[in-house]
This record gives structure tokens, sequence and C-alpha cells, in this order.
């Protein structure tokens, strides 16, 4: 069962003319679609789209609304995304189905899988900003992705936890590292948090040595990714070897070493900003 959200007080989630709304106005809501959400999961349709009508695909409670965003790539005028969150997963219509946000990679579009992930960010910080950290007011929308305290005036918007992800290359070989924390038998690159005060370059070379006590060099941009699990961005570097002999951080690396090629290990998902990383390298002598 998901934790459903505590309805606010009547007469408040609907009024339209307030700056500060607890749920969107019911105005906004006709001729759009809806990212509905629970445990984890995304209901789509059962061939695999995104829900979308004039009304919501199931009777939507009014605590189970999250926000809209007005602004729709396609939407038109008067359409939007409605967010929600729902009290229990869809499990009797045959028309619909319950995912997992990640499989949704190979299923939805480009386009309406980073729009899901946007989505499934908002309500996590929905979930996680319902009183103020100031004065432990209620917050309440203000605009389509940020909240205020209805007390002091505070403003709160989502927070991103950034991260770094590195290839580091030694002539025709690639660093890949398998960690505790993954879920099967794939090997990805060298990743970590970025810390409160230091640069994103800083934070890879404070990585690779923490992890592999290896020393790099020619730093260099690669690309970016959001990646709502449940709320971060992956900031893609390269990197070449400079010095050093491996010594894996046991406490979060379980195996790690040099690949060629012709011998590279199970892979990541192809979702992956690492697994572009890898095949960016590997598709190039």
């Amino acid at each position: 069962m998901c934790s459903p959200l505590p309805a606010p007080p009547l007469g408040e989630c609907l009024n339209a003319a307030s700056p500060l709304q607890s749920t969107p106005p019911k105005g906004e809501r006709r001729g759009g679609r809806y990212f509905l959400f629970c445990q984890g999961d995304i209901l789509l349709t059962k061939e695999g789209t995104i829900p979308c009508g004039d009304t919501p695909p199931i009777e939507l409670k009014p605590w189970e609304e999250v926000t809209v965003l007005k602004h729709s790539p396609k939407g038109g005028a008067g359409r939007g995304l409605l967010v929600g969150l729902l009290s229990h997963p869809v499990t009797d219509r045959p028309d619909l189905q319950m995912m997992p946000l990640r499989k949704t990679f190979h299923i939805l579009s480009a386009e309406d899988y980073q729009l899901a992930g946007k989505c499934a960010e908002l309500v996590y910080f929905h979930q996680n900003s319902k009183f103020c950290g100031v004065c432990g007011g209620e917050m309440r929308w203000q605009t389509e992705i940020s909240k205020q305290c209805k007390e002091c005036g505070k403003e709160l918007w989502p927070s991103l936890a950034t991260a770094i992800i590195v290839r580091v290359t030694r002539g025709d070989e690639i660093l890949m590292v398998h960690a505790h924390n993954f879920r099967d038998r794939h090997y990805g690159l060298v990743a970590g948090f970025v810390e409160t005060g230091e640069t994103l370059e800083e934070c890879v070379q404070r990585e690779v040595w923490e992890e592999t006590q290896l020393r790099i060099t020619n730093i260099r941009y690669f690309a970016s990714q959001p990646w709502p699990y449940p709320s971060g961005l992956m900031v893609g570097f390269t990197a070449d070897y400079l010095s050093g002999e491996i010594v894996l951080q046991k406490a979060e690396l379980s195996d790690g070493g040099w690949y060629k090629r012709d011998n590279l290990p199970f892979l990541p998902d192809p979702s992956s900003i690492a697994y572009r990383l890898i095949m960016d390298w590997a598709s190039h002598d």
C-alpha cells in the first residue's frame, strides 16, 4: 500500500483564487496527460503510453493530486500534466498497468521518459516538504514546481543530489568497477556525490582516488543526465590515467580492474549515462 497524502483542510484544496495551493485548481486539469505514481511505479495504458484525455484514467481523491505542470511540449492551450501519488496501485483495470519507472526507458519515448522522471521528482519533493524547516508551518504550492510556507513565507524548490561519473582510460583499457549496491552483476564506472565546497572536477579526482587509489589527468566534461531515483543529476566526465596501482575501496566496491574492448564485463542498463560513456569509448578504436 502506498502512503496516502493527508487531505488538506476543507475548502482550501480547490481555492483557485489563492496564490498558495494545496492541490491544483480544477480549471487547469481538463484535457491533459496524467503522470500517476505508486510505490515507485508509474501508471501506463495497456499499450505502454502515458494516459491522456479530458478526465483522469481513474478516479482521484483530492489528496492524490500533487501538482499540475501547465506547459507540456505535447500539450496545446488549456492542456497540461497532472502529477499524482496514488494511495493504492491499480490492479483491477485490464486497460491499465503499473510499471517501475526505470523500465519505462525501454517503452516510452525519450521525451516522455524524461518528463516522467521530472514528475517523479516532484512527487518525492512533495512527500518531503509538507512543513517548513524554519517555523514548522504548512508548505503549499506557490508555482508548479515550488512551495512557500503560509506562515513565514519561506520559499522552497526541489533540491538535486548532484553526482559525478567518470570514464577513466589507460591506452586501450577502461577502468570498470562493481559496487556492493549494484542490483545485478554489471560493472560500471567510478561515481560519487559532490560534496559541499568542491568543484565537479575536484569531486572527480577525489572519487577516483578514494575508490581506486589512482591519479588521473585531462578531466573533460562529457554529458549530464537527470536521475530521478529519487532526485539526482549525474554529470559525466572522461579522464586519462596518470599513475598508481588499483587499490579498491572495499567498503563500496567488490571488484574492479582494467578492461579492453574485446573483454568487457556485463554492462550497465542502456538507460544510464554509464552505458553511454562506455559505448562512446567502445565504438572508437
